[in-house]
């Protein structure tokens, strides 16, 4: 788990209220939000593209909610959903913190819009730009070779 608003008092759901009104801020003129068991996903189109955010939700059984901290002791069902719920706000306001930080550095002129959300940008297909990257990423440095970006095309193929 991590720190970064450990303490928050500010719901998940006000969290992602949030992070809809930062974006239509921005100008954002789609948004799109669906939950399941371990995840959360918001989806937004903001300057011609279409973006998706998977944010990994804690597992409600985890040793970390079922046991204190200090003495490992089993928690009550009430401390336990409580110690939960409070990782859920932590996280959701970890989105909030990434989202608001890519588009003040899109504004500020830091980076660019693509740069910022590059991983996370909807191809056609629908798997998201960093779906396919990380596996070509990965062959790269097992190989010490960059995958050919069309193979079809290469001398002697």
């Amino acid at each position: 788990m991590g720190t970064y608003a450990q303490n928050t008092s500010v719901s998940s759901e006000l969290s992602r209220l949030e992070i809809e009104k930062t974006l239509i801020r921005y100008g954002a003129t789609g948004f799109a939000y669906a939950t399941e068991t371990g995840r959360a996903m918001i989806g937004f189109k903001l300057q011609g593209r279409q973006v998706r955010f998977i944010l990994p939700l804690p597992d409600i059984n985890a040793d970390d909610f079922r046991f204190t901290p200090a003495r490992r002791t089993r928690r009550s069902e009430k401390a336990q959903f409580d110690a939960w719920e409070q990782e859920c706000r932590r996280c959701w306001r970890a989105l909030l913190l990434v989202v608001k930080a890519k588009l003040e550095a899109i504004e500020t002129g830091i980076s660019t819009f693509d740069s910022e959300f590059m991983a996370n940008i909807v191809l056609p297909g629908g798997q998201t730009v960093g779906d396919w990257m990380e596996p070509q990423i990965e062959q790269a440095y097992l190989t010490g070779r960059v995958p050919a970006m069309l193979p079809m095309l290469e001398a002697g193929a």
